[in-house]
């Protein structure tokens, strides 16, 4: 042919019999791969081999270690004779893609690095972080407030139900511990009524002279300490009821009422917090920062919205529940008292009839002697 066509050098290397390179063109060759490989990958790096002599094959492009330039060692090149792979290889050399392995792999398209696997120790350290700067604004914001500085979000009407409750609180507390009292004192007077009424009735059968007076006492003091435990059968069930009034749903109450606080303060903080960054100057380092803290304004915002709500539906029903709790238990409270102190046995029973009050028998949670067994 008058005119050669344009190849790439790298597909027309010579190649002997035994497949190995002649020494007259490994310079050329190895100044053409140079070319087709990525940079920093260099000649001394890189090993060609071939999976067999027939040209459907191509050629495979290894990276490995090899010995220094000083070493007697030289690496070992093996180049299979397709002209195809060599022109494939030499035309592609800015997509190959030299993975950690070491191994080099024939891909187009751009090169894609996998995502960073996160670190559980910076997770821990940014949430540290973000409690830490949290903490930081609602101290200032408690400390302002006391010195007076500091406005602070006030929902006048339902501060004054939580003043309310707080105050009918303390005064349960009151009536509760004066009732347990009175149950301990009347506890131990029925316990002496049936001691002495024990020993009148001893007395009774030893003394055949006072044997109708001592009979007499003895069946008073019994009576008087059997409508006693019927007293302190009401009382403690008055007891209890308050007891749970006062020490659960209450307290429930007042625990949300602690949650919205808490909420108002954190909200009251980044409001201080975005509008010190308005009033300040708006230029390209500010205005992230306003950005950012106007979203975490916003959500504590709607946080202290719901506790709000929250606290206002659980101050209704408590009401509701306290108003009807108490009824019932002054109504038994007074119609037991009463009827004790009037020495009406009968309208003191029907009075725990009506409330359902069961009186336990002494020795009844005792267990069996089979049960002890």
């Amino acid at each position: 042919m008058a005119q050669e066509s344009p190849k790439n050098s790298a597909a027309e290397i010579p190649v002997t019999s035994n497949g190995q390179l002649e020494d007259s063109h490994e310079h050329s060759f190895n100044r053409d791969l140079k070319c087709s490989l990525p940079v920093g990958l260099g000649l001394s790096e890189t090993k060609i081999t071939s999976h067999g002599f027939d040209g459907a094959k191509e050629g495979v492009v290894e990276a490995g270690q090899f010995p220094s330039k000083g070493s007697s060692a030289s690496p070992k090149s093996v180049i299979s004779p397709s002209s195809a792979a060599a022109s494939r290889l030499a035309g592609q050399g800015c997509d190959l893609i030299i993975p950690t392995g070491g191994r080099a792999q024939q891909k187009s398209g751009p090169v894609v690095l996998a995502d960073e696997v996160k670190n559980p120790a910076m997770e821990k350290l940014e949430l540290v972080r973000k409690w830490s700067l949290n903490t930081y604004k609602c101290t200032r914001q408690i400390i302002s407030e006391k010195l007076g500085r500091g406005s602070r979000t006030v929902d006048l009407e339902l501060e004054a139900q939580i003043d309310i409750l707080r105050d009918n609180k303390k005064k349960y507390e009151n009536i509760l511990r004066l009732a347990q009292t009175l149950s301990t004192q009347l506890f131990q007077m029925v316990h002496t009524q049936r001691q002495l009424g024990d020993a009148f009735a001893d007395l009774s059968l030893k003394s055949l002279e006072l044997h109708e007076e001592f009979g007499y006492n003895a069946d008073t003091q019994k009576l008087l300490a059997k409508n006693g435990e019927t007293l302190l059968g009401a009382i403690n069930f008055f007891i209890a009821s308050v007891n749970t009034l006062v020490n659960k749903t209450i307290e429930d109450t007042l625990l949300t009422v602690k949650q919205y606080e808490s909420a108002r303060i954190e909200y009251d903080a980044y409001r201080t917090d975005l509008e010190e960054l308005n009033l300040g100057p708006r230029d390209a380092n500010t205005l992230p920062k306003i950005e950012q803290s106007q979203q975490l304004f916003q959500v504590h915002k709607e946080k202290y919205d719901k506790m709000r709500n929250d606290v206002s539906i659980k101050l209704k029903f408590l009401e509701e529940n306290k108003v009807k709790v108490l009824h019932n238990q002054l109504v038994l409270f007074h119609n037991a008292i009463a009827a004790y102190f009037a020495g009406n046995q009968k309208q003191l029973e029907q009075t725990l009839k009506q409330f359902h009050i069961k009186l336990k028998t002494p020795g009844a949670d005792a267990p069996s002697w089979l049960e002890e067994q």
